[in-house]
Parts: structure tokens; C-alpha cells; sequence
């Protein structure tokens, strides 16, 4: 069990770690968050909902992400309301007061059957806690941390962020307000993103060991390589400064920003600065715009409206710019966006920023799928594969095609859509459009820059605006890049964490 001092400690690098190294020793291992409070969130291959983290933990324990290493997910949206993601799927939203009387029993009984589960099928279960295991006003509805390393009587470890200050009393203030039979499965301490020289640290370790009776067993160095994130805060410590990058790629932070895991493929790529934006005048410094995933799309959209981003989108396409929308982003490219039963708020008809001929309405429906296709642009017949999550639809509405109004469906009859300024950007509608000069793109599918071809032709399109030379496109997924990084990972941990201890 990694539990953490404070939320931002580095659980979700260290579990990811532990998995990668026992599987090295040849264990069979599965990595496990009981309850995750996330707006990233990944799908499986039968279509249910986890956090992205836990599915990144899967693919560095060398499995397939299934359900039963996250068996709830909350997604706030705001307002002190979440959705409640059990076992996979969206039952209801709920109030922060009332969750624990509306779900605790039966979130624990998910919780601890997936664990019965698992520990029949590996031989190893690394799990994650969330925040703080000593938060003694909500420890007594903490489905998380303790509770699950008590259940199992994992060895357990505490990781502490020394880069924030104040460690030692971090992890002895935890202790103290841990229950005797909780302390007691404390085998050892980790202290993450350490700067600066070990033998200065070593007399405070040996305080520690001496008071604690606990060792340290590991103290981890500031690691350089990209991790994928799992809280937004994380973005604001992520400095992308490469010193052969040529090109800019923006990426909105709204509020309610969602799977902006989306965007690690891009962050990875040598040639390209990928920076997160709050303002209009960042605008002027970026190649490409991304409007990312929402959690609350209609009040995002209206904050975007607040910081004066909306209003200058259309000035910056037409100086050359290249905007892409992604799920809820997608959504707002559109002409409206439809609440009728107030599911994001207040109900009604909210306009969006009118760039594509698109109406959504939202609705209770959830659609969770993966998804594969092959690409019409920007060159035709390549396979990509992603997944969906949103609500409710989005559709062409109708528009004049040739002098006559007409259908969206007539004009595809035709090949044409909304008088040949728009084509499909996947053999499925339901999945996309592109404008013909391609600047401006709209995709429901999640994961698309991981798809390597089609991430480098999507780069060339933005790199021949600019009069830069093209990037190969014979790259490999970046599952494979997510692969070294594991590796690298592994081995940087390894050197500093002395792993034995815990087994």
C-alpha cells in the first residue's frame, strides 16, 4: 500500500513504479485505487469507466486496465457536486454531504469484492491512497487509504514531499494521528522529489528512524522525465522548454479541464513546447489552440467567454492559426449546446462558438467506448484507435447547400457538407469533422495523439503553415514511448528504493 502525507506526494509515480519493478522480478501484479477523485479517466476494453492513473499503473504492471483497479471514480463538477463512477458505470451525482450516507456501504462492498477478486489472479496488489490517511474529520468515511491497507494488512509506505518543505513533520504529524493497528503496518518511508546533496539529509533521517522506529527506504530524487499527470494542479508545475522545439501547441485550462492525458504524446514530441493557457494574449504565441475535455462544457465555456478568449478565436484562425477541439471542446466549436434537464446546471440552450455547423444536447445517456476508424485527413486510410466519454449527442444541423436548404444527411448524399466547407475527419461522422483548409478540427475520440502517424501528419499540416520542413511520420505509438518512460522510470527509482523491504 503508497500512501502519501499530502495529496501531490508522488503515490501515483511510486505505485506505477512498484509495478514496474515487481513485474521485473517476475511477479504477476495489479496495481488498485478503491475511490479516485479525478477528471481524467481512461475506458476499458468492455466500455467501463476507471481513472487514467489506474490504467496507467495496468500498463506499467504490463496488463490490460480493467474496472476492478478503480472500482469508484468521482468526477466533481463543480457546485460541491460529483458524478459517481461505480464499478464502470455513471450511477448518479451527488453532494459532498451526502455521499457518505448514499454510497459508503456501497462503495465498500465494491471495493472490497474487486480486492477478493484480484487477489485470487496475482500475486502482487500495489494500491494507491488518496490525499492524506490521517484526515481525522473524514477518516471515518475514508474509503481510500487505511481502511483498504488494514482489510489486506499491506505493508504500507509513506511518501512525503520534501520539495514542498516541512517533511519530518509531514510524516511524523501522519503517524501520530494514525490508529496503533494503522502505524503498525507502516514498514517504511519514502521521501519523494529531493534536490541537493544526500548527506545533508542524513542526519534528519536518522532523527527519524530513531524516533519513528521506521526506516527510510527510499529517497527519491526530482525526476526530469514527463509522468502522466492525474491532477490539474500538476500542470502548473509542468515547464515545457525544449531547445529544438519550433513549434508552440497551446492547450485551454479551463476550470474543469478533463483527460488532459490527452496531451502527453504532444509533450513528448522533441520539436514542440506544449503550454497550458488561461488568457487571450497567450494566444498570439501559440502555432495551434486546444480546446480539451470538460467536465462541466457549458461553464467552461462560459469562463472562456469571461477571459476574452472567445470573442478573438475567429481573429485567430483567420491570421493562420489552427484550433482543434477534443469532447467537450469539440462540443463547444459547435452552434449550441442543449441542457434540457439542467444535467450541467440550469437548464436550457446555451450558445457555443459557432465555428462548426454542429448542435449537441445533452442527456443522461453516457457514451464509454473504445474506438477504432481510419482517417479522410490529413491523409486518408490510416487506422487510429481512442476512446469516447461524453454525454448526449452532437449532430450536423441544417444548413443551405446550393441555394436550397437541405439536411446534413442530403449534403453527405452529395459529398458535400455545409456547402463544402467541412468533411468528415474518420470513416465514422459520429467521430469528427475538419474544415477544408484544415485549421479548424473537432474529434470526440480521446487518445488521438497517440496514435504516432497521425500525431506527426497533424504536426506537418501545422509545420507547412509556418514554412518548417515536415517530421517523419514511420514513429511508433506512444504506448511505446509510454513503455521507455516505465523503463526509465524503473530504473531511476530502483537506484534510490530499496524495495526489499516492502516484500
Amino acid at each position: 500500500m503508497v500512501v502519501g502525507t499530502t495529496s501531490h506526494a508522488g503515490k501515483s509515480l511510486i505505485t506505477a513504479a512498484i509495478c514496474r519493478l515487481l513485474v521485473r522480478q517476475g511477479w504477476n501484479v495489479t496495481p488498485f485505487k478503491g475511490q479516485n477523485m479525478a477528471l481524467n479517466a481512461y475506458i476499458t476494453a468492455d466500455g467501463k469507466e476507471m481513472g487514467h492513473a489506474q490504467a496507467v499503473q495496468a500498463w506499467a504492471a504490463k496488463i490490460e486496465p480493467r474496472v476492478e483497479m478503480n472500482p469508484i471514480l468521482l468526477k466533481p463538477q463543480g457546485d460541491m457536486t460529483s458524478q459517481v463512477i461505480l464499478m464502470g458505470t455513471a450511477v448518479g451525482r451527488v453532494q459532498a454531504a451526502d455521499y457518505y450516507r448514499d454510497y459508503f456501504d456501497r462503495g465498500w462492498a465494491a471495493i472490497t469484492d474487486c480486492l477478493d477478486k484480484l487477489a485470487l489472479e496475482f500475486d502482487y496488489i500495489v494500491c494507491e491512497g488518496a490525499g492524506s490517511p490521517a484526515e481525522i474529520n473524514l477518516k471515518h468515511r475514508d474509503l481510500t487509504n487505511m481502511r483498504v491497507a488494514s482489510y489486506l494488512q499491506a505493508n504500507t509506505v509513506l511518501v512525503a514531499d520534501i520539495d514542498r518543505g516541512g517533511v519530518f513533520a509531514h510524516i511524523v504529524g501522519t503517524l501520530e494521528l494514525l490508529e496503533p493497528e494503522e502505524r503498525a503496518l507502516i514498514k517504511g518511508f519514502i521521501i519523494n522529489k529531493f534536490r541537493g546533496q544526500r548527506s545533508l539529509l542524513e542526519s534528519g533521517i536518522t532523527w527519524l528512524e530513531e524516533r519513528t522506529g521506521i526506516p527510510v527506504i527510499g529517497v527519491i530524487p526530482m525526476l526530469d522525465q514527463v509522468f502522466p499527470s492525474e491532477d490539474s494542479l500538476d500542470l502548473l508545475e509542468r515547464r515545457s522548454r525544449k531547445p529544438n522545439a519550433d513549434l508552440t501547441i497551446g492547450v485551454i485550462r479551463f476550470p474543469r479541464i478533463s483527460n488532459f492525458t490527452d496531451f502527453d504524446p504532444i509533450d513528448a514530441e522533441p520539436t514542440v513546447n506544449l503550454k497550458y493557457i488561461t488568457t487571450k494574449d497567450e494566444l498570439n504565441s501559440c502555432d495551434a489552440v486546444i480546446l480539451p475535455g470538460s467536465k462541466t462544457t457549458i461553464a467552461d465555456l462560459n469562463w472562456l467567454r469571461q477571459t476574452g478568449i472567445a470573442p478573438v478565436l475567429p481573429d485567430y484562425l483567420a491570421n493562420g492559426g489552427t484550433i482543434m477541439g477534443i469532447c467537450g471542446g469539440f462540443q463547444m466549436l459547435g452552434t449550441t449546446i442543449n441542457d434540457p434537464t439542467g444535467i450541467e446546471g440550469i437548464p436550457g440552450e446555451y450558445p457555443g462558438l459557432n465555428l462548426f455547423p454542429l448542435q449537441t444536447k445533452i442527456s443522461e445517456t453516457k457514451t464509454t467506448s473504445q474506438r477504432t476508424a481510419t482517417t479522410n485527413y490529413p491523409h486518408p486510410g490510416i487506422a487510429i484507435s481512442g476512446y469516447e466519454i461524453h454525454q448526449g449527442t452532437t449532430q450536423w444541423h441544417p444548413v443551405r447547400v446550393g441555394g436550397a436548404s437541405a439536411s446534413a444527411e442530403a449534403s453527405r448524399n452529395e459529398n458535400r457538407l455545409a456547402s463544402d466547407e467541412y468533411e468528415q475527419l474518420f470513416s465514422d461522422e459520429s467521430l469528427g469533422i475538419v474544415d477544408r483548409k484544415l485549421q479548424l478540427w473537432g474529434t470526440y475520440l480521446h487518445g488521438i495523439f497517440d496514435n504516432g502517424t497521425w500525431r506527426r501528419q497533424w504536426l506537418n499540416q501545422i509545420r507547412s503553415r509556418r514554412h518548417l520542413s515536415p517530421l517523419t511520420t514511420e514513429v511508433p505509438e506512444y504506448a511505446s514511448q509510454r513503455e521507455e518512460i516505465f523503463d526509465k522510470l524503473a530504473d531511476s527509482i530502483s537506484e534510490y528504493l530499496d524495495l526489499a523491504k516492502l516484500q
